[in-house]
């Protein structure tokens, strides 16, 4: 799979494509969905299939410290678009420039001269352009115009609604663990890199990596069963993941895992930590000894998890 980072950067040989526009956060099923058509449409016009995507993602832009928490980081998304087949992936920084872009400009520049599109799949409830003006019958009447077809993707439900973005956002913090394997077709992971921290799991007996999240906030909160991909192979856990409210906090969501049977350095790692089943939520303890004793339980809770779990096989 290619990136393309800016129009700029567009070239000859990137023109004629069967092309798809949005955020695609978490690419969840309803984005597979849109993927496997788009897939389908690029094999029979024999063009490559394009993902168009925005960073930071619009709301992120209009309302930084307001904006959803994100279910994918960048570099998550465009290794599940990898996954997903996509050819290629146009990474357009959304900026006071192009937010100022009208519908019919944006076409123009990033359908018609970038790209050269042939064929456009989109969501019914596209919204695009200065003030969000253009929309799905826009599209069609562009489409008519400059010689592209365009389609509306199929709604995908899950227990009778419709999966999103939203929709899992809200699972995720409700901590319904199994409902977001649902909706996404694949448990609920997170990958960052191992940093240093304040090394207080040492002093309590529980050693933890702390990874790094780059987020403003996360979907989900609390301590969790986890397991950590590490060069391919997995390793049982158990993982907090919030604010630290018993510690000296820095106002920044943390990440924090401790392996159940590893041992090595895994600073400057780069881990996949997905989660299994949530324990608790997070709450403040009076004292460190009080902390250590709810650690503990976890521990003893996750190991217990993973002897009855027949889904998990240790790799040593």
């Amino acid at each position: 799979m290619q990136l393309v980072r800016g129009l700029h950067n567009l070239r000859p040989r990137h023109r004629g494509c069967v092309a798809t526009i949005g955020n695609f956060d978490g690419v969840h099923r309803g984005h597979q969905a849109i993927l496997a058509r788009l897939r389908e449409r690029a094999a029979e016009l024999g063009v490559p299939s394009c993902v168009v995507i925005f960073e930071p993602q619009p709301r992120e832009f209009f309302a930084p410290g307001q904006a959803p928490a994100r279910l994918t980081r960048l570099r998550e998304k465009l290794s599940l678009l990898a996954e997903q087949g996509v050819d290629l992936v146009l990474c357009l920084a959304f900026n006071r420039r192009l937010r100022e872009l009208s519908a019919a400009e944006f076409v123009h520049a990033a359908l018609v001269e970038g790209l050269g599109v042939r064929h456009l799949e989109v969501g019914d409830d596209f919204r695009f352009g200065c003030d969000r003006a253009g929309d799905f019958n826009f599209l069609l009447k562009a489409g008519a115009m400059e010689g592209f077809s365009v389609e509306a993707a199929t709604t995908i439900e899950v227990g009778g609604e419709r999966v999103s973005s939203s929709r899992l956002r809200q699972v995720l913090a409700a901590g319904d663990l199994p409902l977001a394997e649902a909706l996404l077709g694949r448990p609920f992971a997170l990958t960052g890199r191992v940093v240093h921290g304040q090394k207080l799991g040492r002093q309590l007996g529980a050693p933890t990596a702390n990874v790094q999240l780059k987020r403003r906030n996360t979907p989900l909160s609390g301590v969790f069963v986890v397991s950590v991909e590490l060069d391919g192979k997995q390793y049982p856990g158990v993982a907090n993941i919030g604010m630290r409210p018993s510690v000296q906090s820095d106002g920044k969501p943390h990440l924090e895992v401790h392996l159940l049977e590893f041992n090595g350095d895994l600073y400057g790692r780069l881990v996949r930590v997905t989660f299994h089943r949530k324990l608790r939520d997070e709450q403040r303890f009076a004292s460190l000894g009080a902390l250590k004793s709810a650690i503990d339980a976890d521990i003893s809770a996750a190991r217990s998890y993973w002897r009855t779990s027949s889904s998990f096989t240790s790799q040593d």
